[in-house]
């Protein structure tokens, strides 16, 4: 018989995740029990600030009460149907995401991968459709340092070796250009180009943030040759970058947009393809799905996020509070570089200072939850912190980094 939670010492948790857990993460060695907030707490008591947020799932902190509250509600109604019925969140769900981006039509998932596969096929539809390109030979046009999802089709086109090794043959289709590169783009683009997929920051290689007008350039350009435009906001998406979505700030609108991660708040997985109908409208009955996508609890969840993204709280105070805590960064010795832009922020870490995973486990000594990465820092605390909090975080940073 499998021992209760409480009969469990945070050491034994450990090793039988250890044993028995394929071993695809490294994680820290805390092992957390409850949250609230900006704040966690592991099983011995001990409170961690996060500046994690489940990379942007937790961009209302955790156990937000109000969206707490719509799952609490809706488990006592009805969980699941599956798509071969109506259920009374699903339409109100889509319409609402849909006001609430500037979009005309919604496309449910679960998860960001999911998102970003139902996006490409979309692309490849709608090129042989619509564009006219000949069957099988549409092309779609990514960045370099991307990070799409881990499934084979998103690995196909990453360019991190830790992705991609031993997880071969690859899927066709795909064309690398570096990021930010707008003379790279256009001359990458052919007549077979279905899309340009890209992130307006890129989140895993350090949030990292394109020259201005580049993104304008990016619209443009698929303008000019009849090609779409699909920004995945997964993690930058959803006032994390300091606006609805992070094209906002450039006044850059997306063909198709995919969005995850805070959509679900860190209570279920929640993603979307959003944006025109004629592109959307492609799709035809029968020719893809999602048993999970568009659930009502789900959906009621989600309807809760946009309920509290709709107030515009939450993008103002990812840009003020943002804009201080870049401040504090940038003062730390120790720090090479901020970059990012709203409550996000890659941290690059100044030559000969201490870098590994032995850094996040020093800030974690400390009581904050914060990963290194490859030289960089990702600082991504809730979009409900205090300036008082992000004092006591940054704190922490340069203890360890000074």
């Amino acid at each position: 018989m499998t021992a209760t939670t409480d009969a469990i010492s945070a050491q034994e948790h450990a090793a039988l995740a250890d044993h028995w857990s394929a071993p695809n993460y490294h994680p820290m060695s805390v092992v957390l029990a409850q949250g609230e907030g900006a704040w966690v707490t592991d099983l011995d008591g001990r409170r961690y600030l996060d500046f994690v947020s489940g990379y942007s799932a937790l961009n209302f902190g955790h156990r937000h009460p109000d969206i707490v509250a719509a799952a609490k509600a809706q488990l006592d109604r009805l969980t699941l149907t599956g798509r071969s019925f109506h259920n009374d969140q699903f339409g109100l769900f889509c319409s609402e995401l849909a006001e609430l981006t500037g979009t005309e039509m919604v496309l449910p998932a679960s998860t960001g991968a999911e998102a970003v596969e139902s996006a490409v096929k979309i692309a490849r539809k709608w090129a042989y459709q619509v564009k006219g390109v000949p069957d099988g030979a549409a092309e779609i046009i990514v960045a370099g340092a991307n990070f799409h999802g881990r499934t084979t089709t998103m690995v196909s086109f990453s360019t991190d070796p830790s992705a991609r090794n031993g997880f071969g043959p690859f899927t066709p289709g795909f064309t690398v250009v570096p990021f930010g590169d707008l003379d790279a783009l256009t001359s990458a683009i052919t007549e077979n180009t279905a899309a340009v997929l890209l992130e307006p920051i890129q989140g895993e290689a350090g949030v990292v943030v394109p020259p201005r007008g580049y993104l304008a350039g990016v619209r443009r350009l698929c303008d000019e040759t009849g090609t779409l435009f699909i920004a995945d906001e997964i993690q930058c998406g959803l006032a994390r970058a300091g606006a609805t979505l992070a094209l906002d700030d450039e006044n850059v609108r997306a063909d198709l947009y995919t969005l995850g991660k805070s959509l679900g708040a860190g209570l279920v997985p929640v993603s979307a393809v959003v944006g025109r109908a004629d592109v959307l409208g492609v799709l035809k009955p029968g020719e893809h799905g999602s048993t999970f996508g568009g659930n009502p609890l789900a959906c009621s969840v989600a309807r809760a996020v946009v309920r509290l993204l709709a107030t515009g709280e939450f993008q103002e105070r990812s840009r003020e509070l943002g804009t201080y805590l870049h401040s504090c960064l940038e003062a730390v010795d120790g720090v090479a570089e901020v970059r990012g832009r709203g409550l996000w922020a890659g941290v690059q870490i100044a030559e000969g200072r201490p870098t590994g995973h032995r850094v996040s486990e020093a800030m974690a000594e400390r009581g904050l939850l914060c990963k290194e990465n490859q030289g960089h820092l990702r600082v991504a605390p809730p979009l409900v912190i205090t300036r008082e909090e992000i004092d006591l975080g940054v704190d922490v940073i340069a203890k360890v980094l000074g």
